[in-house]
């Protein structure tokens, strides 16, 4: 009879904390578009596999790169280092730390490396190695998820504040704080602009669920920007006819976008982190089995697959390349920087960055 009352108050006291027990989301319901699998214009191929693999000393997470003139190769690491590839070099050498969590990163017109930090906010860092804060705030609120940065020739800086809820820095980080963002899908994300004639900060666009990867295009008439848990790309239009409007360049991607960059051939590459979840997209439009799925223990809450995949895309959304490697072994892949001789592959787990020849 005792075990009998103990399992009835053990299953109670199970279903009021799966019902009741306070979590840091508050979902919202939306219908997520229907997944096509790797099949049709996405179905699998090998063009990824066997990648040179380039040392990071030990170091892990290589999640952007930004091009130097003098063909200096810079990536950020998740110990917070940024790291220099030299050319005609097989090893990234440790340059300096920014003590956060640097994302992603490019130079500005005056040689100094922005670089978008999580933990920290927009930084810059001088040639001789100098970090200075360019800005963490913006409408008296603070930026807590500085994501991907890039400039335009104008000198204009713009870049993406990921979530303005779930901070890196007060929720375990940048991977636990991303997924709290895309399972509420409230949509906390903005894209940012910086003005460094006047130093101010303004929000161009907001609403979007996980704001990640930043890209002015190559008339500078527009920036891309990746909503990740929306699984599309979008362009706001910076002049014309529709400046200030948004619209979507390419949706309904077979994967989590994470980020974007021009190809100096063209187009723009495009890396997915993740394939899409199943469950996630199954559970969209039940706000309330979400609610509760968070307070399940982590392993089994919804978790990224290994799989590597990169597209390349054109002005208009159109797959030009599509890179993609099953297996996973470069695992959570970012993004591509392309140069005259070879594609550089970034992730956000790996210990090593991908290359392949061109």
């Amino acid at each position: 009879m005792k075990l009998v009352k103990f399992t009835l108050l053990a299953i109670f006291a199970l279903g009021a904390y799966l019902l009741l027990w306070p979590v840091a989301i508050d979902p919202v319901a939306w219908q997520a578009p229907k997944a096509t699998g790797y099949v049709g214009p996405w179905a699998s191929n090998n063009a990824l596999a066997d990648l040179d693999l380039l040392s990071l000393g030990g170091h892990h997470g290589p999640e952007d790169f930004a091009l130097r003139d003098d063909g200096v190769i810079a990536t950020a690491t998740h110990s917070g280092d940024i790291m220099l590839l030299a050319p005609k070099s097989n090893e990234f050498k440790t340059w300096v730390s920014t003590g956060g969590r640097p994302l992603g990163i490019e130079y500005d017109l005056q040689g100094n490396l922005l670089v978008a930090d999580a933990m920290k906010g927009l930084l810059s860092i001088s040639p001789n190695g100098d970090i200075s804060l360019v800005t963490n705030q913006v409408d008296d609120a603070d930026i807590v998820y500085a994501d991907d940065v890039d400039v335009a020739q104008n000198g204009m800086v713009y870049f993406s504040d990921a979530t303005s809820k779930f901070s890196a820095s007060q929720f375990g980080g940048t991977l636990p704080a991303s997924l709290l963002e895309i399972m509420e899908h409230k949509g906390n994300g903005r894209l940012l602009q910086y003005n460094p004639n006047t130093a101010e900060t303004r929000v161009l666009l907001e609403g979007l669920v996980f704001a990640n990867g930043v890209a002015v295009s190559h008339d500078q008439r527009s920036v891309l920007i990746n909503e990740t848990g929306s699984y599309r790309v979008l362009r706001y239009w910076l002049k014309g006819p529709k400046a200030g409007k948004v619209d979507t360049l390419i949706d309904n991607l077979p994967g989590f976008p994470d980020n974007i960059a021009r190809s100096p051939s063209g187009g723009y590459w495009l890396g997915f982190a993740s394939p899409r979840a199943r469950s996630i997209d199954d559970l969209s439009q039940s706000p309330f089995l979400r609610k509760m799925i968070q307070r399940l223990p982590s392993f089994l809450q919804p978790a990224g697959k290994d799989y590597g995949h990169v597209i390349k895309i054109s002005e208009t959304g159109e797959v030009l390349m599509d890179l993609q490697d099953p297996s996973g072994a470069y695992p959570f892949t970012t993004g591509v920087l392309e140069t005259v001789d070879a594609l550089y592959i970034s992730s956000l787990t790996a210990n090593a960055v991908g290359r392949r020849p061109l």
